[in-house]
């Protein structure tokens, strides 16, 4: 699936299932929710925070950690894309303007970055 094939099929399930879009604010609102969910699991799974008592830990390498990861991952993209078809923008089209000016920008900085070696 293509970005703007994505963008077709949010927009598709958005006018029929969920009857509209919610606002833009309240959009922003649920993706920053949404984020704050996927950093929660990372940083359980990855870091240096444990799931509580009452939480069943998935195993970081398991079907299941790597499963809850992918769907908070959905999660985050189906927002974004919500927001893009919201606001005019074209996801394929802004990808590659940002792959052009991380290419001009970062052609050599990463290279000569001692943090990276």
């Amino acid at each position: 699936m293509t970005l703007q094939q994505a963008q077709q099929q949010v927009d598709g399930w958005i006018k029929t299932v969920g009857v509209r879009y919610f606002s833009e604010l309240t959009n922003m609102a649920i993706l920053t929710e949404e984020v704050g969910e996927l950093a929660r699991h990372m940083a359980r799974q990855y870091g240096d925070q444990s799931y509580k008592k009452d939480e069943i830990a998935p195993s970081p390498q398991g079907r299941e950690g790597v499963g809850l990861l992918a769907d908070e991952m959905a999660d985050v993209l189906w927002v974004l894309i919500c927001l893009a078809n919201q606001t005019g923008v074209d996801l394929t089209s802004a990808l590659e303007k940002n792959f052009e000016k991380k290419n001009k920008r970062d052609a050599e900085r990463h290279q000569r970055n001692e943090k990276l070696k």
